[in-house]
């Protein structure tokens, strides 16, 4: 157990998605810090995986089966978490589709996960915080939230909302002590994305066009989230950080640009 400057260490906190994904990486990473993990997951399998890894570097996680799209579960989950410091939000979903194309079902099922699902925990884990005065929420938002992400259905506009929602949340909560932030990860390779990195040479063209050489790791993103988590981010709230290793940097590179392009 690693415990350093960021005082986390006896802290609780709750992660949604803690099966796969940043939200295992954020749950080993903050077991890490000697913080006490409640893991939320739909699945039980990807749960008890997830808890082998968590338990091998800190204290035993507590594992509860939620649906963070439905409301009952959510409240249910928070109240055998019983107090929490933290929450932060890593569940999510994506299904493609254009706009023109989309159907209905797959465009609310997304937003339920990826954004509603937020409100709620924020919500049922953010009520014990406010009557203590004091807590973190940390939710994972995506530079396509402010970047449209075509053929994506509702993902960026969940995004957005997440961004959005968190500022709202800051605004009305951090004078009674609870901070609310975002992590906007760029090209993050996880579960959800590991297809496409097995077709042809994606993987190498994605980590070409990432400005510091390669493509997020999970782990990259939970160490942004421990510093939101903990007291030395005691005075950022409403904030949003990109971490994308540079990629949106590259935006204008894009134009050509006659006499200025690299030789």
């Amino acid at each position: 157990m690693t415990q350093n400057w960021l005082g986390l260490d006896g802290k609780v906190a709750a992660v949604t998605g803690a099966g796969s994904g940043i939200g295992r990486a954020v749950a080993i990473a903050l077991a890490e810090q000697g913080v006490s993990v409640v893991m939320l997951d739909r699945s039980l399998d990807s749960l008890t995986e997830a808890a082998n890894a968590v338990s091998a570097v800190g204290p035993d996680p507590l594992l509860i089966t939620c649906d963070v799209s439905d409301v009952a579960s959510v409240e249910n989950a928070a109240s055998q978490a019983g107090a929490v410091d933290i929450l932060v939000n890593c569940a999510g979903i994506s299904r493609p589709g254009g706009i023109a194309d989309v159907s209905v079902d797959d465009w609310n099922s997304v937003l339920d996960v990826n954004m509603n699902a937020y409100f709620f925990t924020s919500k049922a884990f953010g009520k014990g915080m406010l009557e203590r005065g004091h807590g973190s929420l940390v939710h994972i938002a995506s530079i396509s939230g402010r970047n449209a992400q075509g053929n994506s259905g509702a993902y960026s506009v969940g995004k957005a909302g997440v961004l959005m929602l968190s500022q709202q949340l800051a605004l009305e909560w951090s004078a009674r002590g609870v901070r609310s932030n975002t992590v906007s990860p760029g090209l993050v390779r996880t579960p959800m994305t590991e297809a496409y990195y097995n077709v042809g040479d994606v993987a190498a063209r994605r980590d070409k066009a990432v400005p510091i050489g390669r493509v997020a790791r999970p782990e990259d993103i939970a160490q942004v989230v421990l510093f939101l988590a903990s007291d030395r981010s005691g005075y950022v709230t409403g904030a949003d950080i990109v971490t994308d290793g540079g990629f949106t940097t590259t935006l204008m590179s894009s134009v050509p640009r006659p006499g200025y392009d690299e030789k």
